[in-house]
């Protein structure tokens, strides 16, 4: 029970004010004119003036409340190596009895995971849920703050507010050590057969033992690894060359030494791009016409394309008496680039040329050849193909993919993808680009003219007209690539004719599958990285996709059956239980990937430490102790005394209590204060009858 007089006025303080005052006027005036009895009615007006004020007597009953002692338990990656875990739950459980010996105390215990990051690398956030705990408790009960942890926090920018000692239960071994090997420099891009140089680091940290060198492989997308011996302590240099365009997955690797806390920073992955450093592409026209600006814009608009294009602007046979090295710009050096240099171009392009003897047959041999050798040969075709001028009549005809029938239709027709063009990476998806009418057919304008081809057996047709008749027919030959548009007038969708299409994505596509764009290819399968989830992608010409298996970092396998999302393509959503590399693989391709950050946080420094986390605690009063040292008992201090000791910590009793019942009564009742102003009034009036009044 705790009483009190407290004051609730009947007409609220203002006019209670008002009333004392007139009050106060009144006495002095009567005091001034020598009144007699001024005394006693002063009194009464007091009396009234606190009648108003209305005292009254409050009484609470308390419930003492307990006291609350915050533990904060760190249960990260970090504190799962070298013997942590069973170090963490050996203190937890001896922290649970003292403070559960403790009158009048309760715990609140919180733990801190990996899973509580807000990224894949977020590393341990203490602070964060410390700060979220302590704003759900009252800060007046808070009577300690006890933080199992290693040290090793990542979010020291957070300071909370502490209300009471916060103490710092370090596990760990003081001889602890580890070793880490640092990816210090990895470009995200770098040039096909051109070597990189990476900077790598192997640092020892703690109570680590005099080692001058050690081992070092690195492998490149899971394949055989090349070993070096690099030393420890200083930034070393690596020349690597990637093998292969698209996506690079090495992974750098120093074996585990006998008595380090862990091997999981021993290994680093990197994914690095491999793009060319430049296309060499030669363009061809065998005549001026209205598409030939179409291809040249096309790749002259790529930085990354060197473009030699050359233009017949007359046949050899015509009537023109203008001298040739005045029509020419340059003389066509037809050796030089069929012979000399032609495995130096990566891409050749045939726009509407035909047999004019500018190139021999044993040039145009050299192209078939060059072909097979894994070029690339893309034919626009007109209505020369069909003739007796044609290149299909040369040796280009051995790898050509389809053969002229003779016949050219002239007139309007759609462009349209075949069952197989809906599937096919050169043309999937291509109808999006331009919208589809209600019946799902694109909205791509017409064309005008199209070349009767047949193709051959091992061809594939991926655009027709609406009649059936082959438009785009892409093959292999050899280890080269060759394609054939069967129409010249490409050159419509790029002038918007009734619309236009998507003519720069189709051409662009074309000529990167033809040059062997690993995005492009017909059977693919990869993964694409989402935090801690992998999205397993498997592209086919097939109508359904084998199941893929998954090699995780422990040498285990997890098995996922791709659907189905699109044409050709079919996805699978699967979440990695932890970062590292991974293998996957279909029975026929195979994929590597690296799910999570190259170095994780947690395992970026793994010895214990409080330095960070005593610019904290500190201030509070609060200490470190060491659990491998011996566990500490938890006592009760004073405020403002020193709140641990070699073997103990403290915390600083509250005596906060909770009002469970609130009464009230007045002083006096109404009607006592009336009697007792009544009463002072009388003697006041008997006073001044007895004195005659006023003096003279």
């Amino acid at each position: 029970m705790n009483g009190a007089l407290v004051f609730s006025p009947l007409l609220g303080w203002p006019l209670v004010a008002v009333a004392g005052a007139v009050a106060l006027l009144i006495a002095g005036l009567a005091l001034w004119r020598g009144l007699a009895g001024w005394g006693w009615r002063a009194l009464a007006a007091a009396v009234l003036t606190l009648a108003l004020a209305n005292p009254v007597v409050q009484q609470e009953t308390r419930a003492a409340l307990s006291d609350i002692v915050v533990v904060v338990v760190d249960r990260s990656a970090s504190q799962r190596i070298g013997g942590r875990a069973a170090q963490t739950d050996a203190a937890l459980a001896h922290l649970q009895s003292q403070i559960a010996a403790l009158p009048n105390t309760e715990l609140r215990l919180v733990e801190v995971s990996d899973a509580q990051s807000n990224d894949s690398d977020g590393g341990t956030r203490l602070l964060t849920v410390l700060s979220d705990t302590l704003a759900e408790e009252p800060a007046a009960r808070v009577a300690g703050i006890i933080l199992l942890t290693d040290g090793r926090v990542h979010d020291v920018d957070i300071n909370p507010q502490l209300p009471a000692p916060t103490h710092i239960v370090l596990t760990g071994q003081p001889d602890d050590w580890d070793r880490r090997l640092i990816v210090r420099n990895a470009p995200a891009f770098a040039i096909l057969d051109e070597p990189i140089r990476l900077t790598l680091r192997i640092d020892d940290q703690g109570a680590a033992p005099q080692t001058d060198s050690v081992p070092l492989t690195i492998a490149i997308d899971g394949g055989e690894p090349m070993r070096f011996t690099v030393p420890v302590g200083r930034d070393i240099e690596l020349p690597v060359t990637l093998p292969h365009g698209g996506m690079n997955v090495l992974q750098f690797e120093t074996p585990a030494a006998e008595g380090e806390l862990t091997d999981r920073n021993n290994a680093a992955v990197v994914q690095i791009n491999g793009v060319r450093d430049r296309l060499r592409v030669m363009l061809v026209s065998g005549e001026p016409h209205a598409g030939e600006r179409t291809w040249r814009n096309l790749l002259k608009s790529d930085p990354a394309v060197d473009l030699v294009h050359f233009t017949i602007l007359r046949p050899s046979d015509a009537v023109d008496p203008t001298p040739t090295e005045e029509l020419a710009l340059i003389a066509f050096p037809t050796r030089e680039l069929f012979v000399d240099k032609i495995n130096d171009f990566d891409l050749i392009i045939f726009d509407r040329d035909r047999r004019r003897g500018l190139v021999p047959d044993d040039y145009m041999q050299n192209v078939a050849n060059y072909v097979r050798n894994g070029g690339a040969v893309l034919v626009s075709t007109g209505p020369e193909f069909a003739g007796a001028e044609s290149i299909a009549r040369s040796p280009l005809a051995q790898v050509l993919p389809a053969r002229p029938s003779g016949q050219v239709f002239d007139g309007a027709f759609r462009p349209q993808l075949t069952e197989l063009g809906q599937r096919h990476p050169v043309t999937a998806g291509l109808p999006a680009l331009s919208g589809v009418d209600e019946d799902g057919n694109p909205l791509w304008g017409h064309w005008l003219r199209l070349l009767d081809v047949k193709p051959t057996d091992s061809a594939e047709v991926v655009m027709s007209d609406e009649s059936g008749h082959p438009l785009l027919v892409l093959d292999r030959a050899g280890e080269g690539r060759v394609a054939l548009l069967s129409s010249d007038q490409a050159w419509l969708w790029a002038r918007g004719f009734e619309g236009g299409g998507p003519q720069n994505e189709f051409l662009r596509r074309l000529a990167h599958w033809l040059m062997k764009e690993p995005d492009l290819e017909e059977e693919a399968l990869w993964a694409e990285p989402q935090g801690q989830q992998m999205r397993v992608i498997r592209r086919t010409m097939e109508d359904a996709a084998p199941p893929v298996t998954i090699t995780l970092p422990d040498g285990s396998t997890a098995t996922v059956t791709p659907t189905e999302v699109a044409p050709g393509r079919f996805e699978s959503l699967w979440t990695a239980p932890e970062a590292g590399l991974y293998r996957l693989t279909d029975g026929t391709l195979e994929a590597v990937i690296a799910v999570g950050p190259a170095a994780p946080r947690e395992f970026e420094q793994t010895i214990a430490t409080a330095d960070i986390l005593s610019p904290l605690t500190t201030p509070t009063g609060g200490g470190t102790l060491a659990a491998s040292d011996s566990m500490p008992d938890v006592r009760t201090v004073r405020a403002n005394q020193t709140a641990f000791g070699p073997d103990w910590i403290g915390i600083t009793p509250r005596d906060v209590a909770r009002v469970t019942s609130l009464q009230t009564s007045p002083v006096l009742a109404a009607w006592a204060w009336l009697l007792i102003a009544a009463g002072l009034m009388l003697i006041g009036w008997l006073r001044e009858g007895r004195r005659g009044g006023a003096k003279p």
